[in-house]
């Protein structure tokens, strides 16, 4: 709390007067920068004046600031016993509950505050905060725009920000886009129209707007986490990095900027530092299951198997019902559940009043622990409900997807080639590996980074983000301009491309190696750009059973950008979709794409990986035999079995669920 908000807060339930007045302001000032004489001050005034609120107010304030939240808590206990009707006290107390992991008791406490005093913006903030860190995004998204409503005056903002809390998002961006244009610098409309985009999914917009507002206003606090969080789900880590050390220069301790930070450090391969800040954070906050389920996940990856194991338990511990901790162990894939835990699932699973999001986690975990079991028909049943709850929650369009696909064949022709030859950025460091997920990809990626030559990465979000800019669509509907706008395209143009995508990228390399891999699958779609851009760069194609590819996707839940995957005829539609695709290129790029056939990756190990190497260009190697020693960081669901030797039982893992496939093999009947 500042001092400004301290001043305007504190005497509300008694009105010293003379040198007490003085005695109290004195203490105030101290608080943020000195809190200890802050507290000795207020001692002093209790010594004279025994249980005066608005000291006892101020030393609950500054044990929470030297660190002593739990005597904070037993501070505030005992004034809002005394003043159950003084706002401030029970904010204060919510803050010092949440310091030390009570969230139920802090969440009640912060309540508590708005229901006494509805215009109290920063308890709605802290009610947001203390939302996102459990992990609760839609009430997170609520509180935040109470928060909003309760800080503004203008009437015609406090009408928009009505519809903003009613989630009538068509009405606030109609009435904020009227307000900026009479007045284009006021900083509350900007920020308000900035979450109504992102509410929308609209983050490019939310970036440009963000960014206005904090050129307009540097000190904004709550713009710039706004933008720090924006430009996180925008692939853009880099960039939100610097964003939550200025937020964090003025509040250290923030568990939501440091979990923040953790997870953006995690998206540049910085997994130390988001180890580190994880359990920093779980060391305030202890009692956090969202929190210790993300430490899992960075524990997970950099090949902290049994550590990661403790932190998704603690999670449910902590959250019996919070399915994805429970996914989250399935994930680990060598991971083998408990009769004891399998049996919570199922007691989880028969309750009716748990989140769809939890109870799909928990069909496709327990569809994992049957499959373990060799129950596979019941196995099945799970992973089926698991993908009917999630293909209900995305929006996808398989025909839409073939029309994509399809419209990349008249444009990238042999001509444009041959006319485009030694055009764009002529690096040869990137090694792309394409392809369905779950696929081989990971292996291929543990083999080459295996190499002296090769640094891993993870999935590179550049490429696609690239081809979203020069589709130039703002919302769905629109009409896109990619991928015919490449055509257009001068040796100038495609260079800068080429340039800028090597140069994003650069923050994800950590070694001098002169290689470095971008696993992203779905890039199979832009193998065209990614010839006009980066001629040199290698490209390779994981490629698998159609039928163990696509249950081996019916099995997973992907946290995003895998639409197709919940619905085996969609998975059927996109493998046709895909394979046909790629024999385009196979015909217009002869020779460029190298197919990696992972049945024949595992029966001929050595074989298939000097043809690997020798298509990259790289010497052989032995070491790329022993990639299962290999102890680099890996972030996708095969990251426990690419630390283990190749072997044979995983290829025909599909035929154990052949007589629910029917409907998938007729799609894709042909297509190997």
């Amino acid at each position: 709390m500042a001092v400004a908000e301290a001043k305007s807060k504190i005497g509300n339930e008694a009105e010293p007067a003379g040198s007490l007045t003085t005695a109290l302001s004195h203490a105030l000032r101290l608080l943020e920068t000195k809190p200890a004489l802050a507290e000795r001050q207020a001692f002093e005034i209790l010594h004279a004046v025994p249980d005066h609120p608005d000291a006892l107010l101020i030393v609950g304030i500054a044990k929470r600031f030297n660190g002593d939240p739990q005597a904070a808590c037993a501070i505030f206990d005992k004034v809002t016993a005394a003043h159950p009707f003084w706002a401030e006290a029970h904010y204060q107390r919510g803050l010092a509950l949440a310091s030390v992991g009570r969230t139920s008791d802090a969440h009640a406490a912060l309540t508590r505050s708005t229901q006494i005093k509805p215009q109290m913006s920063d308890a709605w903030r802290a009610l947001g905060d203390l939302s996102t860190l459990t992990g609760d995004s839609q009430a997170a998204d609520g509180y935040y725009a109470q928060q909003i409503k309760t800080s503004v005056t203008n009437p015609h903002l406090i009408e928009a920000a009505s519809a903003l809390v009613e989630n009538r998002l068509a009405v606030a961006e109609r009435l904020l886009k009227d307000f900026i244009k009479r007045h284009p610098t006021d900083v509350a409309a900007i920020r308000m129209l900035a979450e109504v985009a992102t509410r929308i999914a609209r983050y490019a917009d939310a970036e440009s707007l963000l960014a206005t507002c904090l050129e307009l206003a540097p000190g904004f606090t709550a713009a710039r986490h706004n933008y720090a969080v924006v430009l996180y789900r925008l692939g853009k880590p880099a960039e939100a990095v610097p964003q939550i050390d200025m937020l964090l220069e003025t509040n250290p301790g923030d568990p939501n900027y440091r979990n923040l930070k953790a997870a953006a450090l995690s998206q540049i391969g910085e997994y130390d530092q988001a180890i580190a800040l994880y359990a920093g954070v779980l060391k305030d906050y202890p009692a956090q299951p969202k929190a210790w389920m993300s430490y899992g996940h960075a524990l997970k990856t950099t090949g902290r198997q049994q550590d990661s194991i403790a932190a998704y338990r603690r999670s449910i511990e902590l959250l019996p019902s919070f399915g994805e901790a429970y996914f989250s162990l399935a994930n680990l894939k060598t991971f083998r559940f408990t009769e004891a835990e399998i049996t919570a699932m199922r007691h989880q699973l028969a309750r009716t009043d748990i989140r769809d999001d939890d109870r799909l986690h928990f069909e496709f975990a327990l569809g994992k622990a049957l499959e373990d079991e060799a129950a596979y028909a019941e196995s099945f049943e799970h992973y089926a409900n698991g993908n009917r709850i999630r293909r209900g929650q995305v929006d996808y369009d398989g025909r839409e997807m073939t029309a994509q696909m399809q419209r990349s064949e008249p444009v990238f022709t042999k001509e444009l080639f041959a006319q485009r030859s030694g055009s764009g950025c002529q690096a040869a460091d990137p090694i792309f590996i394409v392809g369905l997920p779950r696929s081989g990809s990971t292996l291929i990626e543990q083999i080459l980074s295996s190499h002296s030559q090769v640094e891993g990465t993870m999935e590179l979000p550049e490429i696609s983000a690239m081809a979203r800019v020069l589709g130039g669509r703002r919302k769905k509907t629109d009409a896109s301009a990619y991928p015919e706008i490449l055509g257009t395209f001068d040796d100038a143009r495609l260079r800068e491309l080429g340039e800028d995508y090597i140069a994003r990228t650069r923050v994800q390399r950590k070694t001098d190696r002169p290689f470095f891999i971008d696993k992203m699958p779905h890039n199979f779609l832009h193998i065209g750009m990614i010839q006009l851009i980066l001629p040199n760069a290698k490209i390779i194609d994981a490629r698998r059973h159609p039928l163990g590819s696509a249950m081996s996707v019916f099995k997973q839940n992907f946290a995003r950008g895998q639409a197709f995957s919940y619905d085996l005829g969609d998975i059927g539609l996109y493998y046709r979709d895909y394979v046909r695709l790629m024999a385009h290129f196979d015909a217009v790029l002869p020779g460029r794409i190298h197919r990696v056939i992972y049945e024949m990756m595992v029966d001929d190990t050595e074989t298939e990986i000097r043809k690997l190497l020798e298509h990259c260009g790289l010497p052989f190697e032995t070491v790329c035999l022993r990639f299962h020693e290999n102890d680099r960081a890996v972030r996708t669901a095969s990251s426990e079995q690419v630390r283990k030797p190749i072997f044979r039982d995983g290829i025909d893992h599909w035929r154990r669920y052949e007589p629910w496939l029917g409907p998938l093999k007729a799609v894709v009947e042909g297509f190997v």
